[in-house]
């Protein structure tokens, strides 16, 4: 009958000590997910950002599209046009 308790013992010891691994393991892998979720959380953070002032460069843009000084600069830029009258300097050395 001892023999019996005493393996009793064990088996419960046993079953202890396999919950406290696994549950140990459980939490490390769980924290290198955390880890890892974190990371994509700061990268997708950093990408809204960069929409965010991309789409408000795009709105100062739409509000100056109409305007007179907008289109002469785009003229001149883009489509190598000038006012009459006006003087155009070249630079050669480029």
């Amino acid at each position: 009958m001892k023999k019996v308790f005493n393996a009793k013992k064990l088996y419960i010891k046993l079953l202890i000590i396999l919950f406290v691994a696994y549950f140990v393991s459980t939490l490390i892998s769980q924290q290198s997910k955390i880890n890892s979720y974190k990371e994509s959380q700061s990268y997708y953070q950093s990408k809204i950002e960069e929409a965010e002032d991309y789409q408000e460069s795009l709105s100062a843009l739409k509000e100056n599209v109409n305007s007179k000084e907008y289109i002469e600069e785009i003229a001149r830029d883009k489509l190598d046009m000038y006012l009459p009258n006006e003087r155009v300097y070249v630079d050669i050395s480029k």
